[in-house]
């Protein structure tokens, strides 16, 4: 981490601590942040966690969850003197601030200290301190890794660990995913010594399901997913009025990318579904063909070489269409990578 022995001089003293993190937070963000939060919180300063938008209500037990401020108007008097007071500002698990939408303005213009903990690829280096690594599978990974260089492990409560363990266990796909390497199995590990419930971690965030959500799921592996064998690809897509029509909460479309790479042959798999003011595209990859590059290019983008999002001005017809259209051009890459 650049700068560490200066952040441990700084954290000495109790601070006003605010943690931001991106937009739709997924579990890695919100357990990176929870889990940053019980840490700071035992050493004695005063963490706050504020997020840009909702997100899925199968992370709302995570320890703290109730203490999150969201970027809605019912919070903005506490978001502003939040930010007033903030002494330092830990921003995790995105690269560029414009991940942060609304919030993006604040943290620039904010005189307290930043601290970037992220694993993206092309970081914006706007932060004071930075603890960055594209090859850790997880920011939740990389705040267990700084807590410990500040050699502040007796400061890892149950609590903490359980938030680091959920974001470590999704960001990896279960342990799945090529990003997995030793280290994430080391820190999993100690995460388990530290209280956290590998058998309840796994049960709240995969095994629990509303009934509208699995039913679109089932409508979208049967109506929806169309597989292109000659450019070993496979995409989905979603409208308003189809996601309306089961009742879509935010985050129940999570995960449904991940069937089209189960297919045998596969080698790109892409998630296209309408917000109310833009397209979204989830892309995820198998071997060497880079998703990250692929979304900055051409989706305003980014994120790892196997799993990246990006998004879209036009129409769900025309962001397809464009998709389709740029194949042929990566035709010969996704048939050779492996």
């Amino acid at each position: 981490m650049t700068n560490l022995s200066a952040l441990r001089t700084f954290l000495n003293s109790p601070r006003r601590v605010v943690i931001v993190t991106h937009y739709k937070p997924d579990a890695d963000a919100l357990g990176s942040s929870l889990g940053l939060y019980h840490y700071l919180a035992r050493c004695g300063h005063h963490p706050q966690v504020i997020v840009p938008s909702d997100y899925p209500a199968f992370l709302h037990w995570m320890p703290g969850n109730h203490t999150v401020l969201i970027d809605e108007p019912p919070h903005a008097q506490k978001i502003d003197e939040a930010f007033a007071a903030a002494e330092i500002i830990f921003c995790l698990d995105f690269s560029a601030l414009n991940r942060i939408q609304n919030l993006e303005e604040r943290v620039r213009k904010a005189s307290a200290k930043k601290v970037l903990i992220d694993h993206h690829l092309e970081p914006e280096h706007f932060a004071d301190f930075e603890k960055w690594n594209p090859h850790s599978a997880s920011t939740a990974g990389l705040v267990y890794e700084m807590i410990i260089e500040l050699g502040d492990r007796i400061n890892l409560s149950a609590d903490a660990a359980t938030c680091l363990y959920a974001g470590l266990m999704t960001d990896t796909g279960g342990f799945r995913h090529s990003n997995t390497r030793r280290e994430e199995f080391m820190i999993a590990s100690d995460l388990v010594a530290l209280g956290a419930d590998p058998s309840r971690v796994a049960k709240l965030i995969y095994d629990t399901n509303t009934l509208e959500r699995l039913r679109l799921m089932g409508y979208v592996l049967t109506e929806k997913l169309v597989v292109l064998p000659e450019y070993r690809t496979a995409y989905m897509t979603l409208s308003q009025e189809e996601l309306k029509r089961f009742g879509s909460q935010t985050g129940d479309t999570e995960g449904f990318v991940n069937y089209g790479l189960s297919i045998k042959d596969i080698r790109l798999s892409v998630m296209i579904y309408e917000r109310k003011d833009e397209i979204k595209l989830s892309f995820r990859s198998i071997g060497d063909f880079s998703v990250n590059e692929l979304a900055r290019k051409h989706f305003s983008g980014g994120g790892h070489k196997n799993a990246a999002g990006g998004s879209s001005k036009t129409s769900l017809e025309e962001t397809l269409r464009k998709f389709l259209d740029l194949l042929p051009e990566y035709q010969s890459r996704l048939l050779t990578d492996e």
